[in-house]
């Protein structure tokens, strides 16, 4: 994890707890007696959250209902940190493709650096409430929730456009596209996922919405798809950047970047024993 991540060396629940009390209901024991949550359990994932949120960064009533994918705090604050070592810390404006109704990357760019966020959503049930938690959630006094902005993506075949309007200019923007090509595809991971961990294994059991989790072409061709509309906004954007849960499809995008002659950088992340990365592209303006 980024150096200057307050996870790296795990949670202490206790600290959480006692911020957080609807937590300790989820502790479990483990067989070597350390006391831990049920990661495989949604409600766990989702109460650890709410905690971590409201302990380390100020952010009270966070909730999502438990059929939305619940994001693993830790991750999302690496890409955070590794965002503000490509484009500083202080005034700076992003964008969030696909924010979903937990508008995580939002919050916590504002929660951690006071950062002014735009969240899309192309999904307007998410957008829905991601509107209603807006108004809803509370920041530290020194953060204003104002800062972000919420809007909705009409157009399915489109990713920037209409979102990024005349005249804006952005520092960066951010997103953690559908990892799977298909739904069939998300439940044979899963189930592989829970076999290797020992887990009960069944058709569908995680948590998730279909927009979240899957796309036509998975998230190699969501990526391209970015990448190709992204020259239309080369004079709006310093860097766009993408999360690359795959490796193997590195090649492929980077060779498309080439071909549109963007300067480019790959930035390794480690989240536990989980190797992930995320690319960042510009173009001369």
């Amino acid at each position: 994890m980024h150096d200057n991540n307050l996870h790296k060396h795990g949670y202490d629940l206790d600290l959480l707890s006692d911020s957080y009390p609807d937590l300790k209901p989820h502790f479990i024991t483990k067989e070597d007696g350390l006391i831990s949550i049920d990661f495989t359990n949604p409600a766990s994932v989702l109460a650890l959250n709410s905690a971590l949120l409201k302990e380390h960064y100020g952010v009270n009533d966070w909730e999502l209902p438990l059929d939305y994918l619940s994001p693993p705090i830790p991750s999302r604050v690496d890409y955070i940190l590794h965002i503000a070592d490509l484009v500083g810390e202080k005034n700076k404006t992003g964008l969030d493709i696909g924010t979903g109704a937990n508008m995580i990357y939002p919050i916590l760019g504002t929660a951690m650096f006071n950062w002014k966020m735009v969240g899309s959503e192309v999904d307007p049930e998410s957008y829905e409430f991601a509107t209603a938690l807006q108004n809803k959630i509370s920041l530290p006094k020194s953060r204003k929730i104002s800062n972000i902005q919420l809007r909705l993506q009409e157009d399915r075949g489109a990713i920037l456009k209409n979102i990024i309007k005349p005249q804006e200019l952005y520092d960066f923007t951010m997103c953690n596209p559908p990892f799977y090509s298909s739904e069939d595809e998300a439940i044979k991971a899963n189930q592989r996922k829970n076999k290797n961990l020992g887990n009960e294994v069944s058709d569908r059991n995680f948590a998730g919405k279909s927009h979240e989790l899957w796309c036509n072409g998975g998230e190699a061709l969501f990526v391209k798809r970015l990448i190709k509309e992204s020259v239309a906004f080369k004079s709006q954007v310093g860097w766009f950047t993408s999360l690359i849960s795959r490796k193997e499809n590195l090649p492929k995008l980077e060779k498309q970047l080439t071909k549109l002659k963007a300067t480019y950088k790959i930035v390794p992340m480690n989240s536990g024993n989980k190797k992930s990365r995320f690319i960042a592209w510009q173009f001369e303006k």
